[in-house]
Parts: C-alpha cells; sequence; structure tokens
C-alpha cells in the first residue's frame, strides 16, 4: 500500500491507535472479552454473543464456561474457549485453597503457653480464651429471648463491628510500616503473619523485645534453631559430596569482606565471612581462607571448588591441588557466559543495534512527557529490565523492544508524540526515526536469535533450583548449533561469533570434570552414542578418574575396564526399558543413576556426586544482596561477626530476593520477519515499514561526515565500558525547555 505525500511533500498525519479494552494481565478470559467502558473495570463484554457481565473478569469466565445457574450462559462458545476457561477456573478455585489450608497451618504452628504448659489466652478474665476468628463474621452469641428480627439485626451489627475492628487494627500495623518504610511485600511473607497471631493469642499486655534481645539472645537462639533445619542438607553433603564457593566484595564502609559457601544438592548455605581490609586478595590468602573452610565441612565430603576467573583464584588453584590434589577447582560459568556475551556485544554488527536501542531507551526515560505516553502506549509496562548481568540486561532490553514493537510504533507515529517539542530536537527525530527503521527491527531479532541460547544458558547456571554441572556442556553445544542456524549455518557470518564462545570457553568450561559430567549424563550420551568415540572425551574421563580416586589404582580400573563398558555399551540394567526416563529433558540424571547404576558401584558411586555439582559461585554474589539487605546507612554499627551470623540465618531462610524460576530456559518471544508479519497500523491498515519509509527513517539515520563526527563505518575501535542502564540514574532534562 502506498502514501500519497501532501501538497507539501510531508506526510499526513496517521489516524490515532483506538485504545484497546482489556485488562493488563494474562489472563486467559481477555481472548473472548473485552471492556466496555476502560473507567469501569467490573463490566466486560463477550466476543461471541455480546452479552455483558457485571461481575470483572472472573464471573465472565464463569459466562464462557455456562456451570453456573446465577450466571448466563454464552450459547455461541466454542469448546476451546469453553475448556480454556474451565481450567482457569479450576485452577483459581484450587490456588485458593492452598492458600486457605497454608494460612491456616500458619496459625496451627503458632504456640504461646504458659508455665504448665497449657495454651491460653493471656489477658481474658475467662477460663476460655476469647479469640476472634473467621468465624465470628458469621456466628455470635443472640440473645434467645430476642424476636427474629432483632437477632437478625444483632448478627448484622456483630458483622459490621467485626470489620470495624479489623479495619482498626490494620491502621495500627499501616501507621508501623509507613512510619518506618517497611516493604509492603515485607507483609506477604509467612513470619509476619506468624507474628500477628502470636501476638493475637498472646492478647493484651504484649511488651515486644529489646534492640539487646533482638541483638543477642533472639538472634543467637534462631540462628541455632535454623541451623538445625539444615539435617538434611548434611547428609546430602556426606552422600553425594558438596561444593566450597568464594568471592569478595566490599560493602558501604569499604571493608573488603569474602564469602566463603557450601553447596549441595539441596542447595546452597552462607558458611562464614572474613574482613580482608588488611591483607591484598592473594593466591595464598585465598587458599588459605578455602583450606580451613575445607577442613571445617569436611575434606572427604568437598568435591570441587568454584571461583571466578581472576588471577588470584588461578594461584590459589596451583596451592590447592598441590596439598588437596582429589579436589577439583572449576571456573564460574555464569562469570564465563557473562564475558561471552559481553564479547559478543561488542561485535560491530551487534553493538550498533545495542546502542541504538539504548540511545531510544534514554531519550524515552529521560523526559517525562514521552516517558508517560511510552507506558500509557504500552499498558503502563516499562522498556528498561534488569536483568543477572549488565549484559543480560541488553537482552532483556532488546526483548522487551520487540514484545512492545507495534506498540512502540503506533506511538511515534501518533500525532500527540508529533506534537511533543522535544521530538523535534535531533535526539527526538533520531529516536523516531529508529523505531521506524525496519533494519534496525531485523537486528533486534537477529541480536535475539544469537543472545537467546547463551542467556537461557546463564539462566540454568545461575539457578538454586538444580545442579547444573550435568547440563552445563552439553547445553553449551546446543547453544553454539542453535547460534549457527540463526546465521543460516553461513560460516563467513558465524565465525567471528563462535570463535570468541570458544575462546572463553578453552580452559574454563571445557575441563574433564566438565566432559566427564557430560558423558555421565544419559541424555545426551544415549540420544548420540558418536559420543563416546570421541578421543577427547575419552581422556577427559580417563584425567578426571585419576584426580577422583586418587592413590586407588584398582579403583580406577575396575572402574574404567569393568563398570563402564556396561554403561557405554547400554548392558545389565542400562538397557531396561524403564531406563529410557533419560529421554526427558526434565529427568533427574543423579536419581537415574542411583536407580540403575546397582550393578556398577564405583561408577554409580562417582557418577553420583559429579552430577550432583554446581557449576557456578552465583551463591557467594547473592550473599551481597543480604549483606545490603542488612548493613545499611541506617544499620551500620553491625558487627562482622554479628553481620555474618544474621546473614547465615537470612541465607538458610532463603530470605535473599532471587530469581525463583533461575534453571527454567528463559522464554523468547519474538517475531521473525521472514515470516512475513511485518504489522500494520490497527487505524489505517498500513504496513509500519511502508510509513517508516515514507517518513524517511533510514536517511535520518544515516551518518553524516564531519569534522566533528567519527565515520564508525570506516574506523574500529573500543569504547570504555558503560555501567548498566537504570531508570533511577537517567538525568531528566526539563521539557519546558523545548
Amino acid at each position: 500500500m502506498d502514501i500519497d505525500p501532501g501538497a507539501d511533500g510531508s506526510v499526513p498525519p496517521v489516524p490515532p491507535v483506538p485504545p484497546v479494552l482489556i485488562g493488563n494481565s494474562s489472563d486467559v478470559g481477555w481472548k473472548y472479552g473485552k471492556y466496555c467502558d476502560p473507567n469501569n473495570k467490573s463490566k466486560v463484554k463477550c466476543d461471541f454473543c455480546g452479552h455483558i457481565s457485571t461481575g470483572g473478569i472472573y464471573r465472565f469466565k464463569k459466562h464462557i464456561v455456562g456451570v453456573d445457574n446465577v450466571v448466563a450462559s454464552c450459547k455461541k462458545a466454542t469448546p476451546e474457549a469453553k475448556e480454556a476457561c474451565k481450567k482457569a477456573l479450576e485452577k483459581t478455585v484450587v490456588t485458593k485453597g492452598l492458600k486457605r489450608q497454608h494460612d491456616q497451618d500458619l496459625r496451627d504452628d503458632v504456640h504461646i503457653s504458659s508455665s504448665v504448659g497449657e495454651e491460653v489466652c493471656v489477658g481474658s478474665s475467662t477460663s476460655e480464651p476469647n479469640k476472634v476468628g473467621p468465624m465470628d463474621k458469621f456466628v455470635r452469641p443472640i440473645d434467645g429471648k430476642s424476636s427474629k428480627e432483632e437477632a437478625l439485626r444483632q448478627l448484622s451489627m456483630n458483622e459490621a463491628l467485626f470489620k470495624e475492628r479489623v479495619h482498626q487494627a490494620s491502621q495500627y500495623v499501616a501507621r508501623w510500616v509507613y512510619t518506618h518504610a517497611i516493604p509492603f511485600n515485607a507483609l506477604d511473607n509467612d513470619e509476619f503473619k506468624q507474628m500477628c497471631e502470636a501476638i493475637g493469642k498472646f492478647g493484651p499486655g504484649y511488651e515486644p523485645p529489646s534492640q539487646f534481645d533482638l541483638r543477642e539472645k533472639l538472634l543467637t537462639e534462631e540462628y541455632a534453631r535454623t541451623k538445625s533445619l539444615l539435617d538434611d542438607r548434611e547428609a546430602q553433603k556426606i552422600k553425594l559430596g558438596c561444593t566450597i564457593m568464594t568471592d569478595a566484595w566490599t560493602d558501604i564502609k569499604r571493608r573488603s569482606i569474602m564469602n566463603v559457601c557450601m553447596h549441595c544438592s539441596g542447595g546452597t548455605s552462607f558458611l562464614k565471612s572474613k574482613e580482608t581490609s588488611d591483607v591484598s586478595h592473594t593466591g595464598e590468602v585465598i587458599f588459605e581462607l578455602v583450606d580451613k573452610a575445607i577442613e571445617e565441612v569436611g575434606a572427604q565430603h568437598v568435591m570441587q571448588v568454584c571461583t571466578d576467573n581472576a588471577s588470584n583464584n588461578m594461584a590459589a588453584k596451583k596451592l590447592l591441588l598441590e596439598k588437596r590434589p582429589k579436589i577439583f577447582w572449576t571456573s564460574c560459568a555464569t562469570h564465563t557466559i557473562n564475558l561471552m556475551l559481553q564479547g559478543i556485544g561488542n561485535i560491530k554488527r551487534f553493538k550498533s543495534i545495542v546502542d541504538q536501542a539504548q540511545k531510544v531507551t534514554i531519550f524515552i526515560y529521560a523526559h517525562h512527557k514521552t516517558l508517560a505516553y511510552m507506558r500509557k502506549c504500552t499498558k503502563r509496562r516499562d522498556i528498561v529490565r534488569p536483568g543477572v548481568t549488565r549484559f543480560a540486561s541488553n537482552f532483556l532490553t532488546l526483548q522487551s523492544l520487540a514484545e512492545k514493537r507495534d506498540a512502540l510504533r503506533g506511538m511515534v507515529v501518533d500525532r500527540a508524540w508529533e506534537e511533543m517539542p522535544i521530538v523535534k530536537t535531533k535526539k527526538g527525530k533520531d529516536a523516531t526515526a529508529t523505531l521506524m527503521d525496519a533494519n534496525f527491527w531485523k537486528g533486534v531479532t537477529l541480536c535475539l536469535k544469537v543472545f537467546e541460547p547463551l542467556v537461557s544458558l546463564l539462566r540454568l547456571v545461575d539457578g538454586d533450583v538444580k545442579p547444573s554441572l550435568a547440563w552445563l556442556y552439553g547445553e553449551m553445544l546446543k547453544a553454539k548449533t542453535k547460534i549457527k542456524e540463526a546465521f543460516g549455518n553461513n560460516e563467513k557470518n558465524y565465525r567471528e561469533t563462535i570463535a570468541i564462545i570458544d575462546k572463553k570457553l578453552k580452559g574454563r568450561l571445557d575441563s574433564p570434570l566438565h566432559k566427564t559430567a557430560y558423558l555421565l549424563n544419559p541424555h545426551y550420551t544415549y540420544a548420540n552414542k558418536d559420543i563416546f568415540d570421541d578421543s577427547s572425551m575419552t581422556v577427559a574421563l580417563m584425567k578426571c578418574a585419576e584426580q577422583y580416586f586418587g592413590e586407588d589404582e584398582i579403583s580406577a580400573k575396575k572402574m574404567i575396564n569393568e563398570e563402564w563398558l556396561l554403561y557405554e555399551n547400554m548392558e545389565g540394567p542400562f538397557k531396561k526399558k524403564l531406563a529410557t526416563s533419560w529421554e526427558r529433558a526434565d529427568y533427574n540424571p543423579v536419581g537415574w543413576w542411583k536407580l540403575y547404576g546397582t550393578e556398577v558401584p564405583l561408577l554409580q558411586k562417582m557418577a553420583m556426586r559429579i552430577l550432583s555439582l554446581t557449576s557456578s559461585s552465583s551463591g557467594c554474589e547473592r550473599n551481597w544482596s543480604i549483606y545490603e539487605m542488612i548493613h545499611t546507612k541506617r544499620r551500620n554499627r553491625l558487627t562482622t561477626d554479628r553481620l555474618t551470623i544474621w546473614s547465615i540465618y537470612n541465607s538458610i531462610q532463603g530470605c535473599c530476593p532471587r530469581d525463583k524460576g533461575g534453571d527454567d530456559y528463559a522464554v523468547v518471544v519474538f517475531r521473525d520477519e521472514e515470516d512475513g508479519d511485518q504489522g500494520v497500523h490497527p487505524a489505517s491498515g498500513i504496513p509500519y515499514d511502508v510509513i517508516g519509509e515514507a517518513m524517511g527513517a533510514q536517511e535520518q539515520l544515516q551518518v553524516r561526515r564531519s569534522a566533528r563526527v567519527r565515520d564508525l563505518e570506516e574506523e574500529e575501535f573500543e569504547s570504555d565500558e558503560e555501567d548498566v542502564l537504570e531508570e533511577d540514574e537517567i538525568e531528566y532534562e526539563d521539557d519546558d525547555e523545548y
């Protein structure tokens, strides 16, 4: 479709995009209905029959399903729509039921006892505790002499009184939250609910603990109680081994602190911290700290030490191997993959796209009017999205731009955008041209295809949900294959990218331990038996077995010459039909070896201990967040020892905010331009690419030769590393100046 320019050669304004009358949630009900009025959220109109439901999206789904006599059923709904809404309703019922049961269990776990062991309600003058519970909203003692009308009136008054009492109590809670800047999500914590229940059971007159009690006695008691919850991890450490992780950081008082953590199949546990402000972080210092931690945990239980790739850590590695030759020392996978993303991001074709996206994002966020209008067009969804690392943040920002592509392009062709004075500046015109440039969006799509496999792998190794060493090497090979496919398997196009990956991979994530874990995972080896014929894999297996068994040459020979052949040839228990569970991507390799490795005890034990290991030292980095959460400017007099106890407690309790889906692959949804889905303006039906060409988007973005402008097309240079873009750090400009 062509666009006819006006008499003066200008492009006529495109009609504004009509508002979409659907909710901001991802509820399945919005596929089949929409708001009648954006100002009235309770009325939802059915797309099938036109019926208007007045109870919101939940009642609308009942209308689609047609199982409730109170709600009019839809006669024209498709079976697929009915089934989808029915599952959503059932899921809601189950979720609410589980939440009610969970809240009740929390209440039942609270016990306030007297000196003789009876549970009482302090402050009550009667023999029975005078409690106010959920049933008090519906059941009240009523005078038997009163009439039916008086009884009902009294019941209604009691219900109103109950609501008023709850409201008054909530006011005191809110006042405490507002006064001391307590995060609102802290009220969703189970411990807060139990605290309220305990105070309610105690009754009037409860005196809160003093600061001294919180600092000394109660903290020590909670630490001891929480440590007792780690008995399961202690058993897993003895059976499957563990990993020692260490990392250093600097707190707000410029103290240098080194964290030491232990990881087993049950998760990461904080061991200790040491202030090292008065010493240099040499290899000897790190070695002594790690060696003492190994002694405390038990050298016979430690399988590996995991740190980043700093030179001082590599020096400590040599010292440790001399003293404890059976313990492996590996590089942090999260740090290594981050270096890969950094190197690929510096390639010219990708860096230009990332820089353009950053300029657009900075322009929008630097001006209040553009930011407000962007949020209006994207239904208050932001572009800036923090990730695990700075380079993962770039990927997530590109992904966010791709998800909002049509909304952003519709925004910049709208009259309200064009009338903003700030948009008429050079930066504004560049931002508009970038969002309308078809080549920019093709570049974004290519960046996502190339970055996505590595970001998915980054999420896998950065999570604590399951051990990642069993999957690291195999998924790295798959990631390289996907990247080659993104370039159309053209070696000329992918050569530079794959070279960066191989350079960072060598000596870090391709050690004998990594390759042996790859061999011991039947999900890869049984799916491709040629892996066993790879000589480099055989050499890695031999080296790993020699280090694992140490001086026990008899066991090493028996494992390699006898037991390994049974596994490689799928003989004995490995050929059972039930053993094909390895085909599933969600199977547990440790559990698989426990079931089917009974006839090869030496290989079984080695496989279970290796496949239970982590590949990343991210657990230490997450403890920085715990320290920063506890040791703030308002709470900076805590000693290092007391801060360590508090951090151990919080790390065990899972208080540190983390990505619960760290092991789930990053889901990337973007459109491929080759599929022909280029997007059209909803009001005019004109493809956005055509509109961009008519607006001269590519001409606006062309580099103009000048003595003040570096010709980026001819000269390559290395730029200084930029800081991650955070919304709080953007310097806002005054819109009124334009």
